[in-house]
């Protein structure tokens, strides 16, 4: 586009230019290029000499990690488009091809910085800690002979090079999977042939040396052998390469009479999705580059040349080092003191809801010791008669669906709405759905063409002759690994109305059910567009109008621009988005009354929260939170469930943990009008996830000292 202008990240006064973005067509950021700016922003913690040195390593991963999911859906996505001749423009007035086309133009220069991160800031820093990732020829006597034994013992016995020619067609390769092409030939014969090695992904991508600290990447000690693997054969070239795959589901049938057979079978057709891109290592020669072109049909803009560290997801591996003195200080989640055993015995966690809202924090307050550990005691409690859950992600040995097994083991009656369709979670859905029906649970598996994203549980119990109903509403999945890498909210109460209101949700995603009305629930798809809609309303019919969300995508475009209509009213719209913001900040005339802030750090920022300051009449505010962030997938394809808060010291609570977050001093990024983001960073600014672990801390001292303990 003749007015693109390179959008760039500024971190005290170092600039990383990344996304092209559109400065005069459109209100909106394009999605995609947004997403590629989020990523960026990871990145740049990865060339932060204030994070300690193997944090940054991990920040170096997950933004590979990250960018390879991004070619996964969204580019295999677009490159659907582009082949259905789809020409239908986004709202920032971008065609598919031309999404492509910008998105291959942000990546040369993204990837070009990545790159040097690793090689001259990592690498270096690294080695001067004693930590070194070697190249075969680099290694000393004694650790040249470990890399051969281990060689000869652990690797050649399972690598099957794979000959191409007349007889042997070009073989599959899987996605993201490591390779190695190699050509080699007979002696006196002009021709050469080529072969392919699969670099075997359950040994782990960095061999131990003798020397500790020191490693060598598998792929190098292959190549070191190749003369083991081809007796006989000269080694003309060899490339390492790697393919990703379009690998988002299509679900062709969503009213499929069995939809985890559908869902099955999806999965079978992912592992065959086309190529959407090449990642090759340096070579000299082409004519590997060439074929591999050819074979993968894939595109010369569409492959990725990596001289530094191909797959940087699996550094990874590098961060298992024990060296406590390059990662952050550990920090174990507080158990909040209401719930946190007193004198040797446990708290009875359903009379302490019975007194009051418990509002959870994580990762600073336990999941297991709260969530976990409540639906563990309604498993093992006589009293309780029921549990209904929704899981959308779960962890691989989850202590949930243990308690939910033994649940139904002991004549409980127990309900589960799985999601199937949860992206890269499918097969461990399926397996977890098995498993419960196995045990003698309802399990349900969603709605036609809706996911149910919505994090709810519900436990029914016996007291005194009556059902009571024990809830948790959250913004994180059941999922205790996560709990303690992402930052979200959980609210255990016994609200009746609450309970009365989940109830009848749950009966209408097990059963059926028309348009009903909550009056604390917001669900989605029907009633939660239209009920935000009127509370942004609401505060521009006010003089004094303020809103703040807390969100991780800012997407939708309806949504975008009531946002814009009430800036113009004169609201003041504080925006707290950790991840893709199409909205245009600042622009007189259109956002002037609107900022927006990114928090990008130790922990993952999940939480979606909301404020009013005028959402429950004028003067009084409202706060909200829940399960779904602003996008189209969200407020219109999706079950979701966001909850007014009406225990006045829990949205207290919830409302300074905004406040918090938009501390002038805090070291976060902010977008300006022309789609850069720019963050202050320094001795003076305040980390906003220490601050949260101080605080933490700091209550745990407090009943530590009220106890006598």
């Amino acid at each position: 586009m003749e007015n693109d202008i390179e959008s760039t990240i500024d971190v005290d006064g170092r600039t990383f230019r990344i996304a092209p973005l559109d400065h005069n067509s459109t209100n909106f950021f394009n999605r995609e290029l947004s997403w590629l700016s989020f990523n960026a922003r990871v990145l740049a913690l990865a060339a932060d000499d204030a994070l300690p040195l193997l944090e940054r390593v991990k920040f170096l991963a997950i933004y590979a990690s990250n960018l390879d999911e991004f070619f996964q859906v969204r580019v295999a996505g677009l490159r659907d488009q582009v082949a259905g001749e789809v020409r239908i423009r986004t709202p920032d007035g971008r065609t598919p091809q031309e999404q492509l086309d910008a998105i291959r133009r942000a990546l040369t220069g993204l990837e070009r910085e990545r790159q040097s991160i690793f090689t001259t800031q990592l690498v270096p820093q690294l080695r001067a800690e004693g930590i070194s990732i070697l190249r075969y020829a680099e290694l000393g006597a004694e650790d040249a002979k470990v890399a051969d034994v281990y060689f000869d013992e652990q690797v050649f016995p399972i690598l099957t090079p794979l000959a191409v020619d007349p007889g042997h067609p070009f073989p599959f390769i899987s996605d993201l999977s490591l390779n190695l092409g190699v050509r080699v030939r007979r002696s006196g014969d002009q021709r050469a042939r080529f072969a392919r090695i699969k670099v075997p992904a359950t040994l782990g991508r960095l061999v131990p040396l003798g020397t500790p600290g020191s490693f060598i990447r598998i792929e190098d000690l292959i190549i070191a052998h190749l003369d083991q693997l081809f007796p006989g054969l000269e080694v003309v070239e060899h490339l390492a390469f790697r393919v990703t795959r379009n690998a988002d589901l299509n679900y062709r049938d969503e009213e499929a009479d069995d939809l985890l057979e559908l869902v099955e079978m999806e999965l079978r057709r992912r592992r065959l999705g086309g190529a959407v891109r090449l990642e090759i290592g340096a070579s000299s020669g082409d004519a590997i580059r060439s074929l591999l072109r050819n074979e993968l049909d894939i595109d010369q803009d569409d492959i990725y040349t990596d001289g530094s560290f191909l797959a940087m997801a699996d550094l990874w591996e590098l961060t298992k080092i024990d060296r406590p003195e390059l990662e952050f200080d550990e920090f174990s989640p507080i158990i909040p003191a209401r719930v946190s055993p007193r004198t040797g015995e446990d708290v009875d966690l359903f009379a302490e809801l019975q007194s009051r809202d418990l509002l959870v924090h994580h990762p600073y307050e336990s999941f297991s010791a709260t969530t976990q550990e409540l639906i563990r005691r309604a498993a093992a409690d006589p009293d309780v008669v029921g549990i209904k859950m929704t899981l959308y992600r779960t962890s691989s040995d989850s202590p949930i669906i243990r308690s939910l097994v033994k649940a139904a083991e002991r004549g409980k009656q127990v309900a589960v709405l799985i999601e199937l369709k949860a992206r890269f979670d499918e097969r461990a859905n399926i397996e977890w759905a098995k498993r419960l029906e196995q045990a003698g649970v309802h399990v349900t598996y969603g709605l036609p063409g809706l996911k149910i994203h919505a994090k709810l549980t519900m436990i029914v119990r016996r007291e005194g002759g009556r059902m009571v109903r024990y809830c948790h509403f959250g913004t994180g999945n059941y999922n205790g690994g996560t709990a303690r890498l992402y930052t979200d909210f959980g609210l255990l109460t016994a609200s009746e109305k609450l309970g009365d209101e989940l109830a009848v949700l749950f009966n209408t995603l097990t059963g059926y059910g028309g348009d009903v009305v909550y009056d604390d629930l917001l669900v989605a798809p029907n009633a939660l567009r239209p009920r935000l809609a009127e509370l942004i309303r609401n505060e521009m019919a006010s003089e004094n109008g303020r809103i703040i969300m807390k969100m991780n995508s800012l997407v939708d475009p309806s949504m975008i621009g009531l946002l814009y209509e009430a800036s113009q009213a004169g609201v003041k719209i504080d925006l707290i988005i950790r991840g893709i913001c199409c909205l245009r900040a600042g622009v007189p005339g259109l956002s002037d009354n609107i900022r927006v802030r990114s928090i990008i750090g130790r922990y993952l920022e999940h939480s979606r929260v909301w404020w009013f300051a005028n959402g429950a009449g004028e003067g009084e505010s409202m706060v909200l939170f829940g399960s779904a962030d602003l996008m189209q997938r969200n407020l219109d394809r999706r079950v979701e469930a966001v909850i007014v808060i009406d225990d006045e010291k829990v949205a207290a609570r919830l409302q300074q943990t905004l406040e918090l977050e938009l501390s002038p001093n805090l070291q976060t990024w902010k977008l300006k009008a022309d789609g850069s983001w720019k963050r202050k960073a320094g001795e003076t600014t305040l980390d906003l996830h220490g601050a949260f672990e101080s605080q933490a801390l700091e209550r745990r001292r407090a009943t530590h000292a009220s106890s006598g303990a």
